[in-house]
């Protein structure tokens, strides 16, 4: 038998009297699977599949308890009435051996989603730094009320079966308001110094440890540093950590957050335009204050590899993943049995987050399939006439649609024109941040090969070589291309003078050095990969301009991602232009590019102009579908070649069509 490649990662541990079997942890994460207070089918495939698939413990999302919190989207555990629902939950995750957390959470004035939030309460009568809401500040009496509504939800939840709850004390959310004294600026026992800002979360583990007993798990999310000047730095992190270790008796573990609800919120989920796992190193401090105390580590740790290293090296004794599971479920189980090769990565796009803020449930960019039944070990149902599916194109929804189809049985051809596979998210991949990505085309690729998918990459398609196949049914793959705005000449797009994104951003992939003048980079896309390649351009000229003629930029990517986008543009000294569009080119021959307003008609020079490019809406490559269908072949589109849109749509739509063959 071979060696166990994490030994740490997959070994037995204990928290308040409750055994766990081993430290991988599901952080909470909303899924917007809760209707009407209760437990949808899609929730119980959720946590199911994550206990089946080798995690230890799990923390659910917030649950609803107190009579200011009765939100439908939320587990309801404000009375017995839906505890036949928890008991439900509890069943799927503990039955698997896995340990269920209840999470007891509230926003208080937090609100990042658009508009403000009207029944928010607070610590005191400040705006939220994200929206601005003002909460109605909470009384002694209403503190005592919610506390007592908390130990009495959390009385049910161990009633229902779960074996513990995590208090959520960071991200912004009510408890950080009262601990920070940029947002609590109160003058009775639950404000002012140190003691009186850490009562009410004190108070509330003490009613939870009181209702509940032992054996069960209390754990603390803390704040680390929040990012909020004159509110929680790592200083005031460590003292509001040594505060609570003077009654560690009283919980099991702690861990640490970062960001808050202000322009640090992106702080919360780091990506690969950091450092990997910025936290560890912070947290192996804070958990000094209690060094007995069981501490998690949390924060970009998408790696097996990563998780053993914070265990082994005493950083923590659990980890904390949250994206990773959604992309996964089965993570830890593959790990385990060292299949990590097998393992589908979270790519820390953050579009799990966007889709539960701005969208309806929660997706994931490289895994279709989260909430369905079967999750961690889906195996398709194999076809009764099995077909020769053509996939023209080797971008993502290609792939998606190649490896499903193949693994239901059909025989499927992939012809793509790249030696590579991958398409336009290949070369995202190659830009800044974008590395991650190479994960989702790296898994169907592999997948496909697994499935037996005939790859003929390399191959330009045409309508003749695609008959040539005997394809039963063609899925164009085939992308799209962006369409050039009107204020550029043919005559410059034919000589390549004023190329395209993807076309500029090739060109300064095989570039170094840094170049006199500024480019001028033309955004009406407002995805990603337009400011990754701006970013790689404050690379290769002294001057980089991006004008739009939106209000702001960056206006189809989720809060979190966009701040993250700000924070590195302004570093790196781009200068934004909004509400602007290029009038014309004729300003090029003195150096310079007029824009014009696209409300007052005014006009603004840009001065030492060298290089445009643009990044437009862009047009679906679809050529061959009329050929192929004047020839009696069933022709679908998929992704960029039906509609430009997401890597969420394309991997998305790439496996639906392929599982409708």
């Amino acid at each position: 038998m071979s060696e166990q490649p994490y030994p740490t990662l997959f070994s037995p541990c204990e928290l308040g009297g409750v055994p766990l079997r081993n430290r991988l942890a599901h952080a909470s994460i909303v899924t917007r699977f809760v209707k009407d207070g209760e437990a949808t089918e899609a929730l119980l495939n959720y946590y199911r599949s994550r206990a089946r698939g080798g995690t230890g413990l799990i923390v659910t999302e917030p649950i609803a308890m107190t009579a200011w919190n009765r939100v439908p989207t939320r587990l309801r555990a404000w009375d017995d009435g839906a505890l036949d629902s928890l008991q439900r939950c509890a069943d799927v995750v503990e039955n698997e051996g896995t340990r269920l957390l209840g999470q007891v959470q509230d926003s208080g004035r937090g609100r990042h989603a658009v508009g403000r939030n009207d029944g928010a309460v607070g610590a005191s009568a400040l705006p939220d730094d994200l929206s601005w809401t003002v909460p109605r500040v909470l009384s002694v009496d209403d503190i005592r009320r919610m506390i007592d509504d908390w130990a009495d939800g959390c009385r049910r939840l161990k009633a229902a079966g779960f074996s513990g709850v995590e208090i959520s004390a960071g991200h912004g959310h009510l408890f950080h308001q009262f601990l920070s004294p940029w947002s609590n600026r109160r003058e009775d026992a639950y404000g002012g110094d140190l003691e009186g800002r850490t009562r009410f979360l004190r108070e509330l583990v003490e009613a939870i440890r009181a209702a509940c007993g032992r054996p069960f798990i209390i754990g603390l999310k803390l704040p680390g540093d929040d990012g909020v000047p004159g509110s929680i730095d790592l200083a005031g992190a460590h003292a509001i950590s040594a505060r609570l270790a003077q009654e560690a008796d009283r919980f099991d573990y702690w861990t640490w957050a970062w960001g808050a609800h202000a322009n640090s919120l992106y702080r919360h989920l780091p990506d690969a335009h950091g450092e990997r796992h910025p936290y560890l190193d912070a947290i192996r401090e804070l958990r000094q204050a209690a060094p007995a105390m069981a501490s998690g580590a949390i924060g970009y740790l998408t790696d097996p590899n990563e998780c053993e290293t914070a265990l082994s090296d005493g950083t923590a004794d659990l980890v904390f993943l949250g994206c990773p599971l959604i992309t996964d479920p089965a993570f830890g189980r593959k790990a385990e049995s060292g299949r990590e090769a097998s393992i589908r990565y979270c790519v820390s796009c953050n579009t799990c987050w966007r889709t539960i803020i701005e969208g309806t449930r929660l997706e994931c960019d490289n895994n279709p399939r989260v909430g369905s039944a079967d999750e961690d070990d889906w195996q398709p149902v194999q076809v009764r006439r099995p077909r020769h599916v053509v996939v023209v194109g080797g971008g993502i929804a290609g792939l998606e649609a190649a490896h499903t189809a193949a693994r239901r049985g059909h025989r499927v051809t992939l012809v793509g024109a790249s030696e590579e596979p991958g398409g336009k998210t290949r070369l995202h991949a190659e830009l800044p941040g974008g590395e991650n990505l190479s994960s989702i085309y790296d898994y169907q690729y592999l997948a496909g090969r697994r499935a037996g998918v005939d790859y003929r990459l390399g191959e330009a398609a045409t309508a003749d070589s695609v008959l040539a196949l005997a394809p039963d049914a063609v899925l164009l793959a085939t992308g799209a291309t962006a369409a050039p705005p009107a204020w550029v000449p043919a005559e410059y797009l034919e000589i390549g003078a004023v190329p395209d994104a993807r076309a500029m951003a090739r060109d300064m992939l095989g570039r170094s050095g840094r170049e006199p003048g500024r480019v001028v980079l033309f955004d009406q896309d407002h995805t990603e990969m337009t400011y990754a390649l701006a970013e790689l351009l404050t690379a290769r000229f002294e001057a980089v301009s991006i004008v739009t003629p939106r209000e702001r930029i960056a206006s189809d990517v989720s809060l979190i991602n966009r701040q993250g986008i700000y924070q590195r543009l302004y570093a790196r000294g781009v200068q934004l232009v909004t509400s602007c569009t290029p009038r014309d080119l004729d300003a090029l021959e003195e150096a310079a590019l007029d824009v014009v307003n696209v409300y007052s008609g005014a006009v603004t020079r840009l001065p030492d102009v060298v290089a445009v490019t643009y990044a437009t809406s862009r047009v679906p490559d679809n050529v061959l579908a009329a050929p192929l269908a004047a020839a009696g072949i069933e022709v679908i589109p998929i992704g960029d070649c039906r509609a430009p849109r997401t890597v969420l749509a394309a991997t998305r739509e790439g496996y639906e069509v392929a599982l409708a063959l």
